[in-house]
């Protein structure tokens, strides 16, 4: 006798049926099981930061993030030891090693540059002045590939420091990431729906550049948020949204949504930790990280053909 109202139920559960059957994807060639480890959940390393960015990892499995409102960066060891790295530093929005052993990174203030850090002596290099950076990778080879959010573009830096526009004609490009032959660069669109995927040329020039991955977006907005992104060794891309932390396989395909370690905003993340098989976030006030079957494609190491 109930019919009509349990039909009425069911209807209203079908957008949530089919989120969860495209978070989970149990059929996919790369599926989240195959990236998740069963009874795993996300840990919290540590709290009560300002706003966490700039997430990335050295070869030894220290992770790195940025305070950026207090301008501090802080090291979590692979024991899950934290402590400050550099206080009274720039605002970093953006920070990767490169194969010199240098931090890289994206300033916010007290200038909109690109500067290297010496991790011994802290000391500063400017690389690029009177820029407006967001997020940035470094390849192997030296070349820096940073997003001008603002101007919808990508810009590059040189080996011998020559800057110039790598890309453009993107809509608000925010993170960005290579694959681990580091032949092909990643970008994905804040405002909104797409993943660019550019090759690398053996100058380090961009060219032929597509949209590739379709990031989803929630109900009713148009913009997925995308932001953050990394890629592990087995050539799967990681991408913050306001959905959580879409993950593709190396064709572009999704295969799920690793939800966030909270309701906040998740903008960030790496993989470090014990054999870099940890998928750092930075989530808001709070850094977690969870244990995964995937390992880091570390781009400061020579890339794997």
């Amino acid at each position: 006798m109930n019919s009509a109202p349990n039909l009425l139920s069911l209807l209203s559960l079908l957008p949530v049926l089919a989120t969860t059957a495209l978070a989970q994807n149990p059929s996919g060639d790369e599926a989240l099981s195959k990236v998740l480890v069963p009874g795993e959940d996300w840990q919290l390393v540590g709290e009560g930061y300002g706003f966490t960015d700039a997430a990335c990892a050295d070869a030894q499995g220290n992770f790195y993030f940025s305070d950026l409102p207090k301008a501090v960066l802080h090291r979590v060891t692979p024991e899950g030891k934290v402590s400050a790295f550099l206080e009274n530093g720039p605002q970093i929005s953006g920070l990767k090693f490169g194969s010199d052993g240098k931090l890289y990174a994206a300033t916010q203030r007290p200038k909109k540059q690109i500067i290297t850090l010496a991790p011994d002596t802290k000391e500063i290099t400017v690389l690029a002045d009177e820029v407006t950076p967001n997020d940035l990778v470094v390849s192997h080879k030296g070349h820096v590939y940073f997003t001008d959010t603002g101007k919808g573009r990508v810009m590059a830096i040189d080996p011998n420091k020559k800057l110039s526009v790598a890309a453009e004609g993107i809509n608000a490009p925010n993170g960005i990431t290579l694959s681990p032959d580091q032949r092909s660069l990643a970008v994905s669109e804040y405002k909104g729906t797409n993943v660019w995927i550019y090759r690398v040329e053996a100058d380090g020039a961009l060219s032929k550049g597509t949209r590739s991955m379709e990031l989803r977006t929630p109900a009713g907005r148009p913009d997925s948020g995308g932001d953050g992104s990394t890629t592990d060794a087995q050539g799967r891309y990681y991408v913050t949204s306001h959905l959580g932390i879409q993950v593709f396989d190396t064709t572009g395909r999704l295969a799920g949504v690793i939800a966030k370690p909270t309701n906040k905003g998740c903008v960030s993340v790496a993989f470090a930790g014990p054999d870099h098989a940890f998928l750092y976030a930075c989530a808001s006030d709070k850094v977690f990280r969870r244990k995964t079957q995937a390992k880091d494609a570390l781009f400061l190491q020579p890339p794997k053909r």
